[in-house]
C-alpha cells in the first residue's frame, strides 16, 4: 500500500529535479506502465514518450523502478496488470486502457488493494477510480474540429465522420463535434468506427465513397486514419471533392498542412507525449511530498498554415 500523502491538485513534472532532495533515505517504489503496443503512429510515439520518460527518472531516481507492458488487445492487458500486482508488488500503476469497459473492473481491484492509480487518455467505463487523470482535452479536440467545419460548410453540405476505439474519449470528441455543428446547416451522413487504425480507416472510406455521391469533408479525427481515408480517396479519383481534417499532430501531415495542401487545411493537437507527463507526475508523488492528484488536462490547439511551423518536428517519431 502506498505510504505517501497525494493530495488534490496537480503539479508540473519540471518539479521532478528538485523534488528527488526530499525523498525519504533507503524507500524504493516500483511503478507498473501498461500502455497499448505501437501498432500505429500515434501509439509509436506513445510508446516512445513512455520509454524516454522511464529511461529519464530511472537515471535520476534510484529508488525508482519500472515495470513497461505494452498489450495488442484488452486481454492482454489486462493480465498484464494482474501480473504487475502479483509478482512485482507495484506501488503505483499508470495504464492507458485499450479499451475502457474491459480495463474498468482490472483497474478497480489494482485501486481497492490500496496502490497509486494514473490513468492516461482513454478514461475507464466508470469515472473517479483512478487517483490521477491526464489527457488531452477531448471534448476542446472534437470542439475545435466541429467549429472549423462550420465556419467552413453550410446548408446543404455533407460530412462523414471516422470514430476510433469504443472509448469515453471517443465519445466525448464525438458529442463536443457534432455540439459545435449544431445549427450548421452542415449534414453527418455516417459515423463509422475505424478504430485509430489507418487499414480500418480505409476500408470506412472505401465504404462512404461507394455509399454517398456527395461528400464535402471528412472528420478522420486522428492522423493515422486520415492516411488511410486520403488513400481510399484517392483510389476512387474523388480527391477535389472533399477535404480531411485528422488530428494529433503526425510530422507528415503537418508538413503537408505547412505546404499548403489543399486536402489537409487544418489539424488539432493531441500530443502522445502526454505519457510521460503521466509517468513523471505519478514519480513526482512517490519521491516528494508535492500534490499530483486530480486532472491533468493537455489543450487542443487548431494547426494552420499560418502556425504549422511551430508544431512541425521532423526528428520526432510521429
Amino acid at each position: 500500500m502506498l505510504r505517501r500523502n497525494f493530495l488534490k491538485g496537480a503539479a508540473l513534472a519540471a518539479s521532478l529535479v528538485s523534488a528527488g532532495a526530499v525523498a525519504a533515505e533507503g524507500e524504493s517504489y516500483t511503478i507498473g506502465v501498461a500502455i497499448p503496443s505501437a501498432t500505429h503512429g500515434f501509439m509509436g510515439g506513445l510508446n516512445y514518450h513512455a520509454q524516454a520518460a522511464i529511461d529519464r527518472l530511472e537515471a535520476t531516481y534510484p529508488q525508482l523502478s519500472f515495470v513497461l507492458a505494452t498489450a495488442g488487445d484488452a486481454g492482454k492487458m489486462v493480465n498484464d496488470v494482474e501480473d504487475m500486482v502479483a509478482t512485482r508488488n507495484i506501488d503505483a500503476l499508470v495504464i492507458l486502457p485499450f479499451e475502457s469497459e474491459p480495463l474498468t473492473a482490472p483497474v478497480q481491484a489494482v485501486k481497492d488493494q490500496g496502490i497509486w492509480v494514473t490513468v492516461v487518455d482513454r478514461g475507464l467505463s466508470v469515472p473517479g477510480i483512478e487517483d490521477l487523470y491526464v489527457a488531452g482535452d477531448n471534448p476542446g479536440f472534437g470542439r475545435a474540429a466541429g467549429e472549423y467545419f462550420a465556419d467552413k460548410l453550410g446548408e446543404g453540405d455533407n460530412v462523414v465522420v471516422l470514430r476510433g476505439i469504443p472509448t469515453t474519449l471517443d465519445n466525448e470528441r464525438v458529442d463536443a463535434f457534432e455540439a459545435a455543428l449544431d445549427g450548421s446547416g452542415v449534414t453527418i451522413l455516417d459515423k463509422q468506427h475505424g478504430n485509430w487504425n489507418r487499414d480500418d480507416a480505409f476500408n470506412v472510406m472505401q465504404d462512404y465513397l461507394s455509399k454517398y455521391d456527395k461528400i464535402d469533408a471528412v472528420w478522420a479525427a486522428d492522423d493515422d486514419m486520415a492516411i488511410g481515408v486520403l488513400e481510399a480517396i484517392a483510389q476512387a479519383g474523388r480527391e477535389k471533392e472533399m477535404w480531411v481534417v485528422g488530428g494529433a499532430g503526425m510530422k507528415e501531415i503537418i508538413k503537408r498542412i505547412m505546404d499548403g495542401d489543399p486536402q489537409l487545411p487544418v489539424n488539432v493537437t493531441y500530443p502522445p507525449a502526454q505519457i510521460a507527463t503521466a509517468i513523471e507526475l505519478t514519480a513526482l508523488g512517490l519521491v516528494s511530498t508535492t500534490p499530483v492528484s486530480g486532472r491533468f488536462i493537455i489543450g487542443s490547439q487548431l494547426v494552420t498554415p499560418e502556425n504549422a511551423k511551430d508544431f512541425y518536428f521532423p526528428d520526432s517519431p510521429y
